[in-house]
């Protein structure tokens, strides 16, 4: 291997943030693999604007994202119990009632009121 061909092989390296481990006839290059995503499109200009103000890049929200989502679930504190249970998916949902029916009013009426209250959070958080 002459001269040129390592440091072509070193220029690779860095350009692609690819690592090289050097040994006589045994030259070892890996690299990141890229994905594409097919985003739509609110969704990605909302994520470059999430980036953007808190001055990071896109690939790092979408990684965050990605942790986050892909993270064992911690343990939810039901603040409701009775009305409330945790569905086969880990979310809170309501406890249906036999022969009860829900309409989309009083669905509307606890989504409210779990609205209202976490603005109360919002505005008014608990002093540490």
């Amino acid at each position: 291997m002459t001269w040129h061909s390592v440091r072509a092989l070193f220029a690779l390296a860095l350009c692609s943030r690819s690592h090289i481990d050097i040994e006589p006839y045994n030259h070892i290059i890996s690299h990141i693999v890229k994905t594409t995503l097919d985003l739509d499109d609110a969704l990605l200009m909302e994520a470059k604007s999430v980036a953007a103000r808190r001055r990071t890049t896109l690939k790092a929200i979408v990684e965050h994202a990605l942790r986050r989502e892909l993270a064992p679930a911690p343990e939810m504190a039901n603040p409701d119990p009775e009305n409330l249970e945790m569905g086969p998916l880990g979310f809170l949902v309501l406890k249906r009632k036999a022969g009860e029916t829900l309409t989309l009013e009083q669905i509307r009426t606890i989504q409210d009121e779990i609205d209202d209250e976490e603005l109360q959070r919002a505005i008014h958080p608990r002093q540490a």
